[in-house]
């Protein structure tokens, strides 16, 4: 946990899919069950992403589960959250989204000092080639990093 970060989810599969050209952070505004439901790890991120409605970025799709001690209070575990940021940042990701490709895309949430916050990366889709290549070169990678180690162990 540095400085004061706790990571609560993360979402894998999007470097595996989509190329990430940057990356934002964004507050999220949530209700009582909510932000339990995130302390407890209950969070999944895989098929979310964020839009801008009306000059006011959303976050659609994100899975956050009921809290298990709710009862009539809970919340509706796919409800669209409004999210925290500067206008200036908004109208700049609106007009990066309408390229042809590129979407914003939840990467992790973890909370700091208490505050659940959510980072967004502006992405743009891989194809089933480029995904190939990210696979051979992680495999190259591996080898390479094995054979070291053999070499090494080797040698003392």
């Amino acid at each position: 946990m540095a400085d004061g970060m706790k990571i609560i989810s993360e979402n894998r599969r999007a470097r595996h899919d989509y190329f990430i050209e940057e990356k934002v952070e964004a507050g999220i505004i949530l209700t009582g069950t909510e932000i339990k439901s995130i302390r407890a790890g209950r969070v999944n991120l895989k098929d979310g992403y964020a839009e801008v409605d009306n000059g006011e970025m959303w976050l659609v799709s994100v899975h956050i589960s009921p809290y298990e001690q709710g009862n009539r209070f809970n919340h509706d575990p796919l409800r669209r959250r409004k999210l925290l940021l500067h206008r200036s940042e908004t109208a700049k990701l609106n007009s990066k989204v309408q390229q042809k490709g590129m979407t914003l895309i939840p990467l992790r949430l973890y909370l700091v000092r208490g505050m659940a916050k959510i980072e967004l990366g502006l992405c743009k889709g891989k194809k089933l080639y480029d995904k190939r290549q990210d696979i051979a070169a992680r495999d190259a990678k591996r080898d390479m990093d094995r054979n070291l180690r053999e070499k090494n162990s080797r040698g003392q």
